[in-house]
């Protein structure tokens, strides 16, 4: 989920790239990578190579949501919410 949010709150100026993402999320390479395989393999995202110059490291990888991405995921959180809901799994603050 916390990939999800980084996401989501990423700004279409400042989208996101796979290490900012990592960080924000605070989740390694092997877990993130792959759900942003999947979530492109299922066309919630899409992706493109920086084209800016970006002398002394390889250039980023961005990625943002598609409309139908973006709204399958804001439903998918909903429904999250309202399980942990159920079980009174919402804590305050958010929790995880």
């Amino acid at each position: 989920m916390a990939v999800l949010g980084v996401l989501l709150n990423a700004q279409p100026d400042e989208p996101a790239w796979g290490l900012r993402i990592c960080r924000d999320a605070d989740l390694g390479p092997g877990t993130v990578y792959p759900i942003l395989d999947r979530l492109l393999e299922r066309g919630w995202l899409r992706s493109w190579d920086e084209t800016d110059t970006h002398p002394g490291r390889p250039a980023r990888r961005f990625y943002e949501f598609t409309g139908a991405g973006r709204a399958q995921t804001l439903e998918a959180l909903e429904a999250r919410s309202v399980r942990r809901a159920r079980f009174g799994l919402n804590l305050a603050g958010g929790g995880s």
